[in-house]
């Protein structure tokens, strides 16, 4: 219970404090876009690349507080991978929930990970963004965890109650994914990676991930500028921080962003497409960390569309969808034969997702609005995978961009 309150503490104190500057930024500086990474149980223990649709450095520093909140739900699930070849081949041959190889180590040496996530996440993340030159811009980041059973009040939209609910009125089925049979409001969160190592999760525990360090660069493309095109490119430095998993990680990403003034130059549209790549582990700061996805490189494809209305007094509103995709956590050739085990006859959708959507791709779409005016913008989204693989099942999240005194 302290460390909740010291979670929200820290949350108002920082909005309270920023929040009195009355520095001016100027209006609509690209697409309005905050971190909208899913929050999910293996990427929060390392490094993720949020991509950047601003079109130039920020005039003044600037920091920017987000808030989000996802349900996580997975039933326990339990994989076995043959070593032979001979097996693996003789798997490959059948549908997944058909393989039954695994008898002993002693007659069918596999390996073997267990899995069971249940539990409502919330992230806190503070960006600062500054101007270091004309055409270049430093971002600092820190990002932060409480693990939660969702309760209401706390957890109004994505708590256990409300996702059931609209499951059993409105599409979905009664308890299609086991929530009920394994009891709402809890935090049951275990895994165990091939090699052995084990981490387990309790209500109400804080992790720190870690710090991210963003260098932007905005090139001065003339004959893109006339046209209204913006390109940004950028590198990234992920220190992940958190015991399971204290390591160093690198990435570049690249974004461009087009703009169209309507003919009443009240309103505007933008577009956006970013991309991605992400080195994990590369320095590891201890030996037999947790295995978080054995896939070392984690691409990602991000668009964005946005709808921007001027008010008389110049502030705006801003309306706006973003589809992001991430490439899998594990090896997909892994999927051709492994062995799942589960409680399928009592839960009869999903029982496999715990180990299956890690060799899938992570793909989920967001709504947006923001509001801004001349010394702050404020926004809010809610995110949806619509691919049903509950990593997560829906977040929703808040976001304050506050200009700071450079001076």
């Amino acid at each position: 219970m302290i460390k909740k309150n010291l979670f929200f503490l820290l949350i108002f104190v920082s909005i309270f404090s920023f929040g009195q500057k009355q520095d001016s930024i100027s209006l609509k500086n690209g697409i309005d876009k905050p971190s909208m990474l899913p929050i999910h149980h293996f990427g929060i223990f390392s490094s993720r690349i949020n991509q950047n649709f601003k079109v130039r450095p920020s005039d003044k520093p600037t920091l920017n507080i987000s808030y989000a909140s996802a349900n996580i739900f997975h039933p326990f699930v339990e994989m076995y991978l043959p070593k032979n070849e001979i097996t693996r081949k003789e798997m490959s041959q059948k549908i997944w929930y058909d393989r039954n190889f695994y008898i002993d180590q002693e007659t069918t040496p596999a390996d073997y990970e267990s899995i069971i996530v249940d539990a409502v996440f919330k992230n806190l993340r503070i960006d600062y963004n500054t101007k270091i030159s004309k055409n270049h811009e430093l971002g600092i980041t820190l990002r932060s965890y409480l693990v939660t059973k969702g309760k209401f009040p706390f957890s109004v939209f994505v708590g256990d109650e409300t996702l059931e609910w609209f499951h059993s009125n409105i599409a979905g089925g009664e308890d299609p994914f086991g929530r009920k049979y394994y009891g709402l409001n809890q935090v049951n969160i275990h895994y165990k990676d091939r090699n052995g190592n084990e981490i387990t999760l309790n209500d109400g525990q804080f992790i720190f991930g870690g710090i991210e360090l963003n260098h932007f660069y905005y090139p001065d493309f003339v004959n893109l500028k006339k046209k209204n095109i913006f390109v940004n490119l950028g590198s990234h430095l992920g220190i992940n921080t958190s015991k399971y998993n204290p390591s160093i990680d690198i990435g570049i990403s690249g974004n461009i962003v087009k703009k169209w003034t309507l003919n009443s130059r009240s309103s505007e549209i933008r577009s956006s497409l970013g991309s991605s790549i992400l080195r994990k582990n590369v320095i590891d700061f201890k030996d037999n960390l947790v295995n978080f996805g054995n896939n070392k490189f984690l691409g990602s494809l991000e668009a964005m569309f946005e709808y921007t209305k001027y008010t008389r007094k110049k502030n705006y509103h801003s309306v706006s969808v973003n589809y992001q995709i991430q490439s899998r956590f594990n090896k997909r050739q892994e999927a051709e034969y492994y062995q799942l085990v589960g409680l399928w006859q009592e839960i009869h959708s999903g029982w496999q997702n715990g180990f299956e959507k890690l060799y899938e791709y992570q793909s989920a779409w967001s709504w947006l609005y923001t509001y801004g005016r001349k010394n702050y913008s404020f926004t809010l989204y809610i995110k949806e995978d619509l691919y049903l693989n509950n990593s997560p099942d829906l977040q929703t999240g808040i976001s304050l961009k506050i200009p700071l005194s450079n001076q």
